[in-house]
């Protein structure tokens, strides 16, 4: 009896554990929002559009117009039309390419792969360095060709006829999701937009009242700040799409993001500047006072910091320390109201105080070795194809093709190489599904569009979670691919067969040539970023012409994208990025202070103090800095307020560029900066 009431209460508890472990399953799942099953459908009734459209035309691939579709789905109508046009102009210099290349090269296959080839390379090599929608286009451009020319080298005469159907299917695909997302009012970038820019601006405030209450909160929060001012830019160029005043929002979301970098960088000098002249001071703590009163919205701070530093330049007690203390404070008052007036711009489509240009940091090394990873999986591909005898072989050196390019853009192009991997078998499953079983040789139109209805919207479902995006991309592009909907459905195993075996291999090559073919490591990225910042501060120095405020968004941006290589954590994180940042504040220091120095250069009374201010930037030495820092205030001190300003700002950034070679010293000569110099 003991035994009988212990083997139950030990399957009870057993029984208990297995609720438990459901419970705990079914807690983990989310159900989609609204909002996604509302994306789903725009997708599926614009794809159905595309398709009916496409049959009633009587259009040589009516399939490819739903294609286009899928490639186009985005959850913001922004975002689509953004989408939509560079496709558009992508699909046009592709074209006109593969016309060259068969008339270059048509009697010659050997001729034509190379070169399909090396205009893949161009076309990666020019997309990693642009961003967003553009650099879709130009990756675009490049394996339009593979699907114009390369498909139809056995039939050069076809290739015109094959660039005209493709341009209509893809004209036929933007039309129908335009118009579908117009009709059920699709969501616009923008909400999204203001409110990534609240944030941003919100905890921008708070890293710089922490600088200048506390100090310096260090290159970890600073890295982080500017990831959360980096996160919007990608809609900014979307939003000039979504209104007719769209120019306007999108230049003072553009000054918006550039006065917030500038704000992170001035907040962490302030604080070593007063680390530097002692963090008691009388001066330092009423310059503590007026900027965090500035902040929360006293319009008298900034007049009157400026009217002291002027009083002070003027005056014979003033020394590069209390300029840059002043300088900093009135910088970050005066980022915070360019901010505050680039967010009023994006929310009321007026034009902002400036425009502003947000350059990317791109480096050479790695966007050759993308570059060169298509090539080499274009030629390997081309020679395994042709040696297998494999009749296919265009179609499947199309698709290798296009997913190597997909991924070079990709920013995880393992996870999009995974994605492919596991979508393509999913993508054909379900097409042969839709097609052998659903359909069972039924030709009605309302029965296509409901058989594929589940799986297009289960993809859009997939692709809105970072987890499944790559995973939901590959399904919803591919499926109608591999299902090929034509009037009237042919309904060919065969065809089936070789198409999924074709997308299936094409994926394994793809996911093997991520990982053997020029692997890149972030120890290799943060190696070549260290390089550039090195190579800009050596320019910085020597004086080369160069916008100081586009240096200061480039610097930015690198600390972005160098913090997501960094380490992950511990000792070894803080010591790269504060290495990554001293080279960022050099540079935008010594860049600076040369803006301001080829300004002063036009007075004469200036001659002596320009000359040695530009010679100890050349060698980079903080005590020879000061000095020229102390010759430029003796000069200024009896000039024109303007002069004077200019002047000022030169000492601060001269002062701020010898602090950082103090600190640093050791860092920067083992980049060799001054023995490269």
């Amino acid at each position: 009896m003991a035994g009988a009431e212990a083997m139950s209460e030990g399957r009870m508890a057993e029984v208990t554990q297995r609720r438990g472990w459901i419970d705990a399953v079914l807690d983990r799942i989310e159900p989609p929002p609204l909002s996604s099953w509302a994306y789903g459908l725009r997708i599926w009734l614009a794809m159905m559009l595309a398709l009916y459209a496409g049959f009633w035309l009587q259009l040589e691939s009516a399939s490819s117009a739903a294609v286009t579709v899928a490639i186009l789905a985005q959850p913001r109508r922004g975002q689509a039309l953004s989408k939509a046009a560079y496709r558009f102009l992508g699909t046009l210099i592709g074209f006109a390419v593969a016309i060259l290349f068969t008339a270059l090269f048509g009697q010659d296959r050997v001729e034509m792969l190379v070169a399909f080839a090396l205009w893949m390379g161009c076309c990666v090599f020019v997309a990693n360095y642009l961003q967003g929608t553009k650099a879709y286009g130009a990756m675009l451009s490049g394996y339009t060709v593979a699907i114009i020319a390369i498909n139809n080298i056995d039939a050069p005469q076809m290739v015109f006829e094959s660039g005209l159907a493709r341009v209509a299917a893809i004209t036929l695909g933007i039309l129908s999701i335009t118009f579908i997302n117009d009709a059920l009012g699709a969501p616009y970038v923008f909400p999204e937009l203001s409110a990534g820019m609240a944030k941003a601006r919100d905890a921008v405030r708070d890293f710089v009242r922490q600088a200048v209450q506390e100090g310096d909160p260090g290159p970890e929060a600073a890295a982080d700040t500017l990831r959360l001012v980096a996160a919007p830019r990608d809609s900014i160029g979307v939003v000039g799409t979504e209104f007719h005043d769209g120019e306007n929002r999108a230049a003072g979301a553009r000054s918006a993001v550039a006065a917030l970098f500038a704000a992170v960088a001035g907040a962490r000098s302030f604080a070593l500047a007063v680390a530097r002249s002692g963090e008691r001071t009388d001066d330092a703590e009423e310059l503590r006072r007026q900027v965090l009163a500035g902040l929360d919205g006293d319009r008298t701070a900034l007049p009157g910091l400026e009217a002291r530093i002027d009083a002070l330049a003027a005056g014979d007690g003033a020394d590069p320390d209390a300029v840059l203390l002043h300088r900093r404070a009135i910088d970050l008052l005066r980022q915070d109201r360019l901010a505050e007036d680039g967010i009023d711009a994006l929310e009321t489509g007026r034009a902002p105080l400036r425009d502003m240009r947000l350059p990317v940091h791109r480096d050479f090394p790695d966007a050759l070795r993308n570059a060169a990873r298509v090539v080499i999986t274009v030629a390997i591909s081309a020679a395994i194809f042709v040696l297998s005898g494999w009749p296919a072989t265009s179609a499947a050196l199309l698709q290798v093709s296009a997913f190597a390019a997909l991924a070079s853009i990709n920013p995880n192009p393992v996870g999009f190489a995974t994605g492919a991997l596991w979508g393509m078998p999913l993508a054909a499953a379900c097409a042969g599904i839709v097609e052998f079983i659903v359909l069972d040789g039924g030709q009605g139109f309302p029965l296509l569009a409901i058989a594929m209805a589940p799986v297009v919207v289960t993809a859009c479902l997939l692709s809105l979670r970072p987890g499944t995006a790559s995973l939901g991309f590959i399904l919803l592009v591919f499926f109608p691919v591999v299902l090929a909907p034509a009037n009237p459905q042919p309904y060919n195993p065969e065809s089936y067969v070789n198409s999924t075996v074709l997308f299936c291999v094409s994926g394994l090559i793809l996911f093997l040539v991520i990982r053997i073919v020029l692997p890149t490591t972030n120890a290799q990225r943060r190696r070549w970023s260290l390089g550039a910042a090195r190579a800009d501060v050596i320019e910085a120095l020597s004086g080369e012409p160069q916008d100081s405020d586009e240096r200061v968004n480039l610097d930015a941006d690198r600390l972005v994208q160098f913090a997501g290589w960094a380490c992950a954590a511990g000792a070894a994180r803080r010591a790269t990025l504060r290495h990554a940042f001293a080279l960022a504040a050099l540079d935008t220091a010594a860049a600076g202070a040369q803006a301001g120095l080829n300004r002063l250069a036009a007075e004469p009374a200036f001659d002596g103090a320009v000359h040695r201010a530009r010679a100890a930037l050349r060698r980079a030495e903080a005590g020879a800095l000061r000095e020229a820092a102390s010759d430029l205030l003796a000069a200024a001190r009896g000039g024109p307020a303007e002069t004077r300003r200019t002047a000022t700002r030169v000492v601060a950034d001269l002062t701020t560029a010898s602090y950082v070679i103090e600190d640093q010293g050791r860092v920067l000569r083992r980049l060799d900066l001054w023995g490269a110099g």
